[in-house]
């Protein structure tokens, strides 16, 4: 070893003596839990610059003698502040600083972001200003105490006619008398599939799909059968496969801008999904949470195999998540009345005073203004992204609010998302979404999560920096 090495050894060793020395006079002098104590201190150092990026920090075993504390607090304590992203370890080498790095707050102060796919949040001040004197007008003009009792459920006539105006771009021969008003899509989901699969009996699905429908099936003990996807949607080859086999009691599809891989079904593949669930019976949930966005895109399911499907869509993908309204059109009023029943049972009804408001807005055309902004917002934050990730292959499309990307060959996605998270940046992994027990090696990027686009372009531009480094260079390494 070099007497420069030697002298570099020394002077870090004399920095952290000082610092432990510190640390263990504020332990002395506080009551706070020892081991989230030392966090603090680790944050409150690498702030002040008393600790810098690859900084070496003592031992467990060493820290624990300096602040006359036991192992398992020390363990504890550096456990805390790596969960903090403050600090890293590598077998064989020690725990490192990690350093902090510029972040993207989540909106609403919430780790729940980070699963949620939001739309983007037009910086629109006329529109949103319109948006409140709406509600305030509607609720200074309404029969409040009315709003305040017990409901039919499926909504009352105005809903009802405001989900019809709604349904009608996607399907122009809907009746009120099939249309349901829910609380959430999620809840017409759960009644759906408590209604058509009993525990132990499957239903066909994406193998990567939305979430929410792998946490329901797990309740309710549904299996889910895998169907592979391709360029043109989920095959059709292995759904006919798995009716003559293993009898689904559903097809559930998430058929424009799938949550995650941003697929749309193309017509030749809904029309060959609609003949084999025709052809053998089989109820089609049709999950259109984002049917609005394109401006052009292929029939429904609802329109090749009425008789049969589910269609469901809603409000919240545009007007945002806390509007929880969805409209549920079935096959027959004989199916819709008893969909009707089971959601009575689990959900009691939708809160009439926030399925007014979205009524309201439908009826005024604010809700459609709102769709075209959240439209134009997501397209820029696309281009965006065209711009930042111009040097990795992704997959996208230009009308919707989330990105599906594949990662280079050093990541693994956990990792990934795990180091993103770190940063402020909501990125999901493929797990999340996977139902065959092979995720790929890739994410799905909400551009709707930042507010603004300038923290929009922060956020890429982080990712972009990430995907370029190794899973170990943004850590500190001693």
């Amino acid at each position: 070893m070099t007497t420069e090495s030697q002298n570099v050894l020394q002077h870090q060793a004399q920095q952290l003596k000082k610092l432990t020395q510190h640390w263990q006079r504020r332990l002395a002098a506080s009551s706070q839990a020892a081991y989230v104590l030392i966090a603090d201190l680790i944050a409150e150092d690498i702030k002040s610059g008393r600790l810098t990026p690859k900084d070496r920090l003592p031992t467990l075993r060493e820290l624990a003698e300096r602040l006359e504390l036991d192992y398992t607090t020390v363990a504890r304590a550096y456990s805390e502040a790596k969960k903090r992203g403050l600090i890293d370890s590598r077998p064989g080498m020690g725990t490192f600083v990690r350093g902090s790095s510029p972040t993207v707050p989540l909106r609403g102060g919430s780790a729940a972001e980070m699963t949620m796919n939001l739309p983007p949040e037009p910086a629109l001040p006329l529109l949103l200003a319109r948006m409140h004197k709406s509600a305030a007008e509607l609720m200074s003009q309404s029969n409040l105490p009315h709003l305040l009792r017990y409901q039919d459920f499926g909504g009352l006539p105005e809903d009802k006619e405001a989900a019809v105006l709604w349904l009608k771009q996607r399907l122009p021969l809907c009746s009120d008398t099939r249309v349901l008003v829910c609380p959430g899509i999620h809840s017409a989901l759960a009644a759906l599939i408590s209604q058509l699969a009993r525990p132990g009996e499957a239903i066909c699905v994406e193998s990567l799909t939305y979430p929410g429908i792998k946490a329901i099936a797990t309740q309710l003990s549904v299996q889910l059968h895998a169907l592979t996807i391709d360029e043109e949607g989920p095959s059709a080859a292995e759904f006919e496969l798995a009716c003559k086999t293993i009898k689904p009691k559903a097809l559930y599809c998430n058929p424009t801008l799938l949550n995650p891989t941003t697929l749309s079904i193309t017509k030749r593949r809904r029309e060959a999904l609609a003949d084999i669930a025709l052809r053998y019976n089989v109820p089609i949930i049709e999950d259109d949470a984002y049917a609005m966005l394109p401006r052009h895109q292929p029939p429904p399911l609802a329109e090749l195999a009425p008789e049969l499907t589910y269609y469901i869509t809603g409000l919240s993908k545009f007007l945002g998540a806390g509007l929880r309204t969805a409209y549920v059109y079935g096959p027959s009023e004989k199916q819709i009345l008893r969909l009707a029943g089971t959601l009575r049972a689990t959900t009691v009804m939708a809160s009439p005073i926030t399925t007014a408001i979205g009524s309201e807005w439908v009826i005024q055309g604010i809700a459609k203004e709102m769709l075209d902004a959240v439209r134009e917002e997501s397209m820029t934050r696309q281009m965006l992204a065209k711009k930042i990730l111009r040097n990795f292959s992704y997959s996208a499309q230009i009308e919707g609010f989330h990105l599906w990307l594949p990662l280079p060959s050093q990541w693994s996605a956990q990792e990934f998302a795990s180091i993103m998270r770190n940063k402020g940046v909501g990125v999901v992994s493929a797990a999340a979404f996977c139902t065959n027990g092979e995720p790929p090696d890739a994410v799905r990027v909400s551009l709707g999560g930042p507010q603004s686009q300038a923290e929009c372009e922060h956020s890429l531009k982080l990712i972009a920096a990430t995907l370029q480094s190794s899973p170990h260079s943004d850590v500190t390494a001693i």
